[in-house]
């Protein structure tokens, strides 16, 4: 028996708890009058006219390459649900890239039933319907539809995403009763998990997210679609930064944030990450996400930031910037150089290299650079093998990006690190050098600069391409565009 055969609506029952109010709302309660007058004189807002999602053929391919993989298993993939920010608000919600993955969907709450059959699985969706407007939860409740917005109904669902619907609410008391072997992505919805607790085993488990991250390495047309139309409105973000930097000066690191974040809820669904504005010696803390700094005329802004666009995929850019529009000959040298280590790392990038070879190639001539400046003893080799360039390198010189911009973690390191590249597989190339502030190996000019240049490279079948390319990077090429952007 399916999960969808078991689920027979109950009458609600009599006792059941009414619908929370706030305590200290100014309503006391509902008149039966009041009641009654709200659940009539609405118009049918049915949407009759959907056409499905442009990646339903897409996600539907990934469904079938996950039912080929666990024949004969029922598979659970929740999207999560709310999580509270402070009180009765919550947090903004973002589905698991797994259920996203697979279904396009975005809700709150949802599930994705995959069900074992002769033939494959049959695959169901459990959404939330419509809000009642029988017992008043569309206006009375806190996640109503009068309070935060309408909901597809379950036969729009099914048209926008080629899956069949059903009610989420019944889902987690037929799991319980289910039989037969199962497997659940794990850490986005406890009530799901709760319902699975004596079916389930954390290996188990593993196996179906590792199978999932594994699953999102080569990308489709339709992912590098998205990812192009992510980094292109990240390019128009950065150009907008780079035309209030006096704006930014006056203030502080939070001018650029924000600028950027306008560009990004304008054409995008959100950024993919916290942007990093950080000028001046801030640049030298990889992940400086406070953003409360000072800009200063004369150092250097380093702006790692992507946009994400409605479909959850990111880009993933990073540029240093002179906050005035001219690089300083230190600032220069240094910025040349880190440019010198991506042109390296980025010439790597082919189908059938190994993974490795673009970090590899470009933390190589990071290590002469600094053998060269004297900051470092050599040869190279002897550097490298000690790993002694990493006080000033730090991290590893990319990674793969998608709808996490930190994509495909859980991979097996087999399939991810110690893996050859194929084509439609996108990846970041981003070298660094950072001097920290309290530095004393490096001679006192040296000491507050950072710098990091980072792209996105697709794949291709015959080398690689910068899908953030319009971005300039060379260090006279930046002061020319910077200068063109002032006006």
């Amino acid at each position: 028996m399916t999960v969808a055969e078991e689920l027979i609506p109950e009458t609600p029952d009599e006792s059941e708890e009414p619908i929370k109010q706030r305590k200290n709302g100014l309503y006391p309660g509902v008149s039966d009058e009041l009641a009654e007058n709200m659940k009539s004189g609405w118009a049918d807002t049915e949407l009759r006219d959907l056409e499905p999602i442009p990646q339903a053929a897409e996600t539907a391919a990934r469904r079938a390459a996950l039912s080929a993989r666990f024949p004969g298993e029922r598979l659970v993939i929740p999207a999560g649900n709310l999580k509270t920010r402070s009180n009765d608000t919550e947090y903004a919600f973002r589905a698991s890239v797994e259920y996203a993955y697979l279904t396009g969907n975005q809700t709150e709450d949802g599930v994705l039933v995959l069900e074992p059959t002769d033939g494959g699985h049959e695959a169901t969706i459990y959404l939330l319907p419509r809000s009642d407007r029988e017992n008043g939860e569309f206006w009375l409740d806190g996640q109503g539809e009068l309070w935060v917005g309408r909901r597809h109904s379950l036969t729009e669902a099914g048209t926008l995403y080629g899956i069949p619907a059903s009610d989420v609410r019944e889902l987690a008391g037929a799991l319980r009763e289910a039989t037969g072997p199962v497997r659940v992505v794990r850490g986005y919805d406890a009530g799901i998990e709760a319902a699975l607790t004596d079916k389930v085993t954390a290996e188990r488990d593993e196996e179906l997210r590792v199978f999932l991250s594994e699953a999102r390495l080569v990308k489709d047309e339709f992912e590098v679609g998205e990812l192009q139309k992510a980094v292109d409105s990240t390019v128009r973000g950065f150009e907008d930064v780079v035309k209030v930097l006096d704006k930014a000066e006056a203030t502080s690191e939070r001018y650029i944030e924000g600028t950027f974040f306008l560009r990004a809820r304008v054409e995008g669904n959100d950024v993919g990450y916290g942007t990093i504005a950080a000028a001046g010696p801030h640049a030298c803390t990889l992940h400086w996400v406070r953003n409360d700094g000072a800009v200063r005329s004369g150092e250097l802004l380093l702006l790692d930031a992507g946009v994400e666009t409605h479909t959850y995929y990111t880009a993933d850019v990073t540029r240093t910037l002179p906050i005035n529009g001219r690089f300083s000959d230190l600032q220069r040298k240094i910025y040349d150089a880190v440019y010198e280590a991506q042109e390296a790392g980025i010439a790597a990038v082919k189908p059938g290299a190994k993974y490795r070879d673009f970090h590899d190639a470009a933390q190589r001539v990071l290590a002469e650079k600094l053998v060269e400046w004297g900051l470092v003893e050599g040869p190279v080799e002897r550097v490298l093998e000690l790993g002694l360039q990493r006080r000033w390198t730090l991290h590893g010189t990319g990674h793969m990006l998608g709808m996490d911009v930190h994509d495909c973690a859980a991979a097996r390191v087999e399939a991810y690190v110690d893996g050859v590249l194929e084509p439609g597989m996108c990846l970041t190339v981003e070298p660094g050098l950072y001097f920290q502030a309290d530095d004393l190996t490096v001679p006192e000019e040296y000491r507050g600069i950072g710098v990091r240049i980072e792209d996105d490279i697709l794949v291709t079948e015959d080398g690689n391409r910068n899908l953030s390319a319009a971005l300039p990077r060379r260090s006279d090429e930046v002061e020319a565009w910077m200068a063109s952007l002032k006006g």
